[in-house]
C-alpha cells in the first residue's frame, strides 16, 4: 500500500526534515482507498442470468505438502531445491478424480457444469437459478464505486453435501473488496535537490544506502519478476523514469487477469511503483505485470492460478493488503470467511513447491489495521470505536515474505547539491499518529501510519520462526505466525495535515521515494515501496544462485539466527529505534521490522560481494 506526496496547490505539506527537497511541496487527496468496500445492492438477478465462478478445494494431504516444502528448503536434503512442476504438485496434492466426479454429478443435478479443473479449484457455469437451487441463496445485482457490476448473495451460501465434505470455499458473491490499494493520486514538481538527508529517493539511492550488489556483478539478468496488481502501465513513463538514471527501461510485458484494468494515472500508480522499484533494483530482469480486473478475492485467486500454472515468474510482488480480521464473522454478518485465508495459503504453498518466492507489503497502518466492527454498520456511531490490533494478508501467510518499513536517512552535501552520494546514515521506525482513519474513511480513533506488524489470528507459527528470539514479544507470538519478516525504506508522515500537530508539521527524519506516472514526478510512501525494493534484491539473489529460491523465509530466519548467536555475517540492522503504534523495536526479532533492514550484498552473497556505489556511476547506474 502507498500514498503519494504532491504539488497541486490544495493542502500545504510542511516537513521540516524535507525542507531541502520539499519545502514547497503540496499535497492533495483525489480518491479514497477501496478497502473493505461493499457493493451497493440493486434488483434481484433473473433466474436465467448466466453465472461463472470458482469453487476452491483445500489441498489434499496438506501436512504432506508442508513436509515436502521443508525438505525443499533444507540444505543437505535429497530434495533440496528439487522444485516440482505444476502437474507433479497437482498429482500429489490436488483433488482426486473421484472427488471431482462426485462434485460434478451433484452440481449437475442443480443445472451446473464443471468447465475447468485446477489444482485448487473447479470452474463452474450455470445460472442464478442454479445457485438458488444448489446453495439456497438468491442472487442480486450490485455495483462497486468503480462502476464494476457483480452478483451478490442475499443470504450465506449453504454448501451441498459433497462440497461440505470436501471443505470447499466459494469466494464469489460476497460483494466485498477486502484488499486495499490506495487511489490517492497527485502531481509533484521536481524537487530542487532529490538528495536531502531524508529523501526523495531514486532506486539507485536506495541501492547505495542498503549496500545492494554492484551493477557490474548482478543485474537480474535471466530472472523474471511477477507483479500482481490492479492497473495497467504506460511505457513512456517507464522510459522517463529509468532514463532519468541513465538506464534503459526493463523488458515489461502484461498478462490481463479477468480482463485487467486499463492504465489510468489515478489508478495505476501502485503498478508503476512496483515496476519501477523492483526494476530499478534489478534492471535487466524481465517483468510481467499480472494486471487484475479488481482486488476482489476471487480475482486475486484467478491471478495466482495464472501465475502458478504458467510457472514463468521466479519471484512475485504483492503490494495489496487486507486485515485478516475482516474475514471474521463480526465483519460479515455472522458468516465466517476465514477459509479464504486458507485457500490463499494453499496457492502460496504450491508456488513455493515450484520454487516461486512470494513477497508482500506488511501494511501501512502500523499494528492497528482495522476499525471496530461497529464502524461498518449502516449507521455507525461517531466516533465508531477504536482501530484494533491485527495483521494483514497476504503478508501473514507463512509461505510469503512480509516486508515492513522505516524512514531512511542518507548523506547530504548541502555545500555541493550536485553531489549524488547517498550513503547510509540511519533509520527510524517511528509511527505517525493520525487524527482520522485514512485507510477506510470511518470515524475510528487511534489510527496510525507505520510499519505493519503483529500476530496472526489464523496461521500457526512456522518452524523457521523458532530460529530467532526477540525482546518483549507477547506470549501469543509463541504459537502464531508473526509479521513482518524483513524491512526496508517505506517513508512516513502521510499528508502532514492529518498528523497530530495543529500546524500539520511532520516530525523530523521522514523519507519517501520518487516515481513517474502520467509524465509527472511523484513522491510516494508506504510498504508498497519496501516490498518491491526487496523483490528486486531477490531477483539479484536468484541470478547469483543460478535458480529459484522458493520460500525465502527459511533463509531469512537462518541468517537472522546466525547473526543473533554470533556465527554469521551481520546482514540485518536490528538496532533501529521505533514503534508502530503498539509494538516497539528491539534487538533481535520484533513486531515492527521483523529481523530488521537488510544489508543487500551481505544478505545474498556474503561480505566479499562488491556493492553499489554512488548513483549514476558504473557500479550503480
Amino acid at each position: 500500500m502507498s500514498l503519494l506526496l504532491a504539488n497541486t496547490g490544495h493542502h500545504r505539506w510542511k516537513a521540516s526534515a524535507l525542507a531541502a527537497v520539499a519545502a514547497a511541496a503540496w499535497l492533495a487527496m483525489t480518491g479514497t482507498a477501496a478497502a473493505f468496500e461493499k457493493a451497493a445492492v440493486g434488483a434481484a438477478a433473473a433466474a436465467d442470468q448466466a453465472v461463472q465462478f470458482n469453487i476452491y478445494l483445500p489441498l489434499r494431504d496438506r501436512d504432506g505438502a508442508e513436509a515436502l516444502l521443508t525438505q525443499l528448503q533444507t540444505p543437505g536434503s535429497a530434495s533440496y531445491h528439487q522444485w516440482l512442476t505444476p502437474a507433479q504438485f497437482d498429482q500429489r496434492f490436488g483433488p482426486q478424480a473421484s472427488t471431482v466426479d462426485a462434485i460434478t454429478r451433484e452440481l449437475s443435478a442443480h443445472g451446473f457444469a464443471v468447465t475447468e479443473v485446477h489444482t485448487h479449484s473447479l470452474r463452474v457455469s450455470g445460472t442464478a437459478g442454479a445457485v438458488k437451487s444448489a446453495f439456497g441463496a438468491a442472487l442480486a445485482k450490485a455495483q462497486f464505486a468503480s462502476g464494476k457490476e457483480v452478483l451478490v448473495a442475499a443470504t450465506p451460501l449453504n454448501l451441498t453435501p459433497q462440497l461440505a465434505a470436501a471443505g470447499a470455499i466459494v469466494a464469489d458473491f460476497s460483494g466485498k473488496i477486502r484488499m486495499q490499494k490506495p487511489t490517492n493520486h497527485t502531481n509533484v514538481t521536481q524537487p530542487e535537490n532529490r538528495y536531502s538527508n531524508a529523501g526523495g529517493y531514486w532506486f539507485d539511492d536506495l541501492k547505495q544506502a542498503y549496500s545492494y550488489p554492484s551493477y557490474k556483478v548482478l543485474t537480474g539478468q535471466g530472472v523474471t519478476i511477477g507483479i500482481l496488481m490492479q492497473g495497467g502501465f504506460q511505457q513512456s513513463d517507464m522510459n522517463q523514469y529509468f532514463g532519468h538514471e541513465l538506464l534503459s527501461s526493463p523488458n515489461i510485458s502484461e498478462v490481463d487477469i479477468d480482463g485487467g484494468t486499463p492504465f489510468d494515472p489515478n489508478g495505476s500508480f501502485e503498478t508503476h511503483l512496483d515496476i519501477q522499484q523492483s526494476g530499478g533494483m534489478a534492471p535487466n530482469a524481465n517483468i510481467i505485470l499480472y494486471n487484475l480486473a479488481s482486488l476482489e478475492d476471487a480475482t486475486i485467486l484467478d491471478g495466482l492460478t495464472t501465475i502458478i500454472e504458467d510457472n514463468v515468474a521466479d519471484v512475485v510482488n504483492m503490494s495489496f493488503s487486507g486485515p485478516e480480521a475482516q474475514y471474521l464473522p463480526a465483519y460479515n454478518g455472522g458468516t465466517d470467511f476465514t477459509g479464504i485465508l486458507g485457500i490463499y495459503d494453499d496457492f502460496f504453498m504450491e508456488g513455493n513447491s515450484l520454487g516461486i518466492t512470494f513477497v508482500s507489503s506488511s501494511g501501512d497502518w502500523g499494528a492497528k489495521d482495522i476499525p471496530a466492527p461497529a464502524c461498518f454498520d449502516a449507521t455507525p456511531p461517531n466516533p465508531c470505536g477504536p482501530m484494533l490490533v491485527g495483521v494483514g494478508s497476504p503478508a501473514s501467510s507463512p509461505h510469503v515474505t512480509g516486508v515492513g518499513g522505516t524512514n531512511l536517512i542518507t548523506t547530504y552535501n548541502a555545500l555541493n547539491p550536485a553531489d549524488l552520494n547517498s550513503a547510509y546514515v540511519g533509520e527510524n521506525a517511528d509511527f505517525d499518529a493520525l487524527d482520522q482513519d485514512i485507510f477506510y474513511g470511518t470515524t475510528a480513533t487511534g489510527a496510525v501510519w507505520g510499519s505493519g506488524g503483529g500476530i496472526s489470528l489464523y496461521y500457526k507459527k512456522p518452524s523457521y520462526q523458532n530460529f530467532v528470539s526477540g525482546m518483549n514479544l507477547p506470549r501469543s507470538a509463541e504459537r502464531w505466525r508473526t509479521t513482518p519478516d524483513v524491512s526496508l525504506q517505506m517513508g512516513g508522515c502521510p499528508f502532514g495535515t492529518v498528523y497530530y500537530d495543529e500546524n500539520g508539521l511532520c516530525p523530523p527524519d521522514r523519507s519517501y521515494v520518487l516515481e513517474v506516472i502520467g509524465g509527472e514526478l511523484e513522491g510516494v510512501i508506504g510498504t508498497s515501496c519496501s516490498s518491491p525494493e526487496f523483490v528486486g534484491l531477490m531477483a539479484l539473489k536468484i541470478q547469483l544462485d543460478g535458480g529459484r529460491l522458493g520460500n525465502e523465509n527459511y533463509d531469512v530466519y537462518f541468517k537472522a539466527a546466525a547473526q543473533q548467536f554470533g556465527f554469521g555475517d551481520r546482514v540485518f540492522r536490528d538496532d533501529i529505534p521505533g514503534n508502530n503504534g503498539y509494538y516497539s523495536t528491539g534487538r533481535g526479532y520484533n513486531l515492527v521490522l521483523g529481523n530488521g533492514t537488510v544489508r543487500g550484498a551481505d544478505f545474498i552473497g556474503g561480505p566479499r560481494l562488491p556493492v553499489a556505489g554512488v548513483p549514476q556511476t558504473p557500479s550503480n547506474p
